[in-house]
């Protein structure tokens, strides 16, 4: 048998189950008396990475990417993803019967103008309102309700047709403990009832599991790649009930906390607290970050003040003891890419055969070593060549590129210790970078440099800084279709809110504040060619040598907390002015200064070449 056949059998074998999956949706729905069922990439926590048992999209559609919206009716299936995901989508979608809709952001709601236009008048979609959030219920409702069609939340159509749907986890959770939790749970506690009280609020219910995780400070390792569990909780002026379920937490680490006036109840038996609210109660939620179904359980005698969770607000602006603690988990993180790097480079000399996968195995080894290490923050891109122009690309045992002539290797990886949370991505040059790599390569880099060292207002939404890092590309007739940057958490999840450098519409809640941690990563993409991303985590802090006290306000600027070399070799300098090598030459002196103490021999040999001034 040929390799050729032995790959169509597999996607054969793989497709006929996704059929098989969805056939037993549409009798679920032809039984409920149901027209079509939505399934978003979502948990009851509104979570970016799912636990499996939710992960209801992927088992549908065999789509394997970390956001999509599924749509199947009872004649049509169509999955929604952006750019990131289009390659992807289309390999891991083929035969299987499900159109691939391609939308400009994962923000985009076009499958709700999809089932307003596909789905008849008078008919009803279904849709698990425990894994909606509230907002994009409200949205989705009305249009429904436009186009004369009902939604109905309250039956599980995944649940009928999923007969091994995984059960819940049950790691254990954790103590976030000093030095590297520096404000203690009681104290984050006041400065929420705090906000409360700000909005008159007596109640005030937190799904999202980094908010919990990092107000009671928590951990645990329910979700993958994030140090969160899953939980609910809800709290009133003088005390915070935990929804988690029974033996997840020590007796010692429960009496602790009883001692903080937080006490812990079933994960199940969030819903029915919310139902038993006394009338008279006035109730603070969110409505980006609180399901339709959990919202549903308030009686009416309950009045409900929708507003941003002010524990969102709060952990967005690091700490001074908390960016203390991140650079030092930078240093230790730019330590194991060097010793990766250095490594990995006398390996390809040696003519040793590399995969993408050898990258992803090798870096998290060297990371591993590291003290703080506790796990990858998110799983490892390495793409080369061609791979590289897929944003969200993860090489697989059954597909995988081997490193070998001349190409770019795309790079984006990070790590979660104990007093931080990594992302970083490098390209490198894999044999002779061409004239035209290196002209892609630099108009990128240009866009880190030039968001790398603005300046902006306190109080700037953060949208509005998006198009100082695409400018060098636009200027050229060039853009990348991801956004430029994302909150990062402290030893948290690798993207949290509320600010994000993008094309997102800005709201108030976007606001850069100092102490925010964001990443600044344009890119550039040729499908069948190569991809270029580079980007640093950074620091928003006052401006150096800015008037205080000005009529014009406070100013903020980045201090870039990512250590690693940038290739030069991928440069053409031609394309550079003098102020930003200058930028570049600083930024290598500060790394070699700081990764020296921590690496010794060859990495410390690669560590001084990378680092030479242009």
């Amino acid at each position: 048998m040929t390799l050729a056949s032995v790959v169509q059998e597999t996607m054969d074998t793989r497709t006929s189950e996704i059929r098989l999956r969805i056939e037993r949706v549409r009798d679920a729905l032809q039984h409920r008396g149901v027209e079509a069922l939505l399934v978003p990439s979502s948990d009851p926590h509104l979570s970016e990475y799912l636990p499996g048992r939710w992960q209801a999209r992927q088992w549908l559609s065999g789509f394997t990417g970390s956001m999509g919206t599924l749509v199947v009716t009872r004649t049509k299936a169509a999955l929604f993803a952006d750019s990131r995901y289009w390659v992807q989508a289309e390999a891991e979608l083929a035969g299987s019967g499900i159109e691939l809709v391609k939308i400009p952001t994962g923000a985009a709601a076009h499958h709700v103008d999809w089932l307003a236009r596909e789905v008849p008048r008078g008919a009803t979609v279904a849709v698990d309102g425990q894994v909606l959030g509230l907002a994009a219920a409200q949205a989705l409702r009305a249009a429904l309700e436009r186009a004369g069609v009902t939604l109905r939340s309250d039956i599980d159509v995944i649940d009928e047709a999923w007969p091994d749907r995984p059960a819940l986890p049950a790691a254990p959770v954790y103590e976030h403990a000093a030095p590297h939790a520096g404000v203690a749970r009681t104290d984050k506690l006041a400065q929420l009832r705090a906000a409360m009280a700000a909005h008159g609020a007596t109640h005030h219910f937190v799904s999202t599991l980094d908010d919990i995780a990092w107000l009671f400070n928590l951990r645990g390792s329910d979700v993958e790649y994030n140090p969160v569990f899953l939980a609910h909780a809800l709290i009133d002026d003088s005390q915070a009930t935990l929804f988690v379920a029974p033996g997840k937490l020590p007796a010692e680490l429960a009496a602790q906390l009883a001692a903080d006036g937080v006490q812990l109840a079933d994960y199940a038996a969030a819903p029915q607290a919310l139902a038993a609210l006394p009338a008279g109660s006035v109730l603070l939620v969110d409505p980006k970050r609180v399901t339709w179904g959990l919202r549903e359980r308030v009686t009416g005698g309950v009045h409900v003040v929708e507003a941003i969770n002010p524990s969102t607000l709060a952990k967005s602006r690091k700490t001074a003891d908390e960016a203390a603690q991140v650079r030092r988990a930078m240093e230790q993180d730019g330590a194991a890419m060097c010793e990766f790097y250095a490594a990995f480079e006398q390996s390809l000399r040696d003519g040793e055969p590399l995969t993408e996968l050898t990258v992803d195995e090798r870096l998290t080894a060297a990371r591993a070593r590291r003290p703080g290490y506790v796990g990858l923050s998110f799983p490892t891109i390495a793409g080369f060549a061609a791979n590289g122009a897929m944003p969200h690309y993860r090489a697989t045992p059954a597909s995988h590129a081997r490193i070998e002539g001349d190409g770019l290797l795309l790079i984006d990886s990070g790590a979660q210790y104990l007093g931080g949370t990594t992302d970083i991505t490098r390209v490198w040059p894999i044999g002779t970078p061409g004239a035209e790599m290196k002209r892609d390569y630099t108009l990128v880099l240009k866009g880190t440099l030039a968001l790398s060292r603005a300046r902006f207002p306190r109080g700037t939404l953060a949208p509005m800084l998006d198009a100082i890092a695409r400018a060098p590309l636009w200027a050229e007739g060039l853009d990348y279709g991801h956004g430029t940057g994302h909150g990062v958490g402290y030893f948290l999840n690798v993207h949290e809110g509320p600010q994000s450098i993008s094309k997102a519409q800005p709201d108030a809640t976007m606001a850069m504040e100092p102490g925010m941690i964001t990443s600044v990563e344009p890119g550039l993409y040729r499908p069948g060619r190569w991809g270029i991303r580079i980007e640093n985590l950074v620091l928003a802090v006052p401006a150096a040598g800015a008037a205080d006290g000005s009529e014009f306000g406070e100013f903020l600027e980045f201090e870039t907390l990512s250590l690693c070399p940038i290739d030069t070799r991928s440069i053409d300098c031609t394309l550079l002015r003098d102020d930003e090598m200058a930028w570049l030459n600083a930024y290598h002196a500060t790394v070699r200064a700081r990764l020296a103490p921590l690496v010794d021999g060859a990495a410390l040999a690669w560590l001084i070449e990378r680092t030479a001034a242009l």
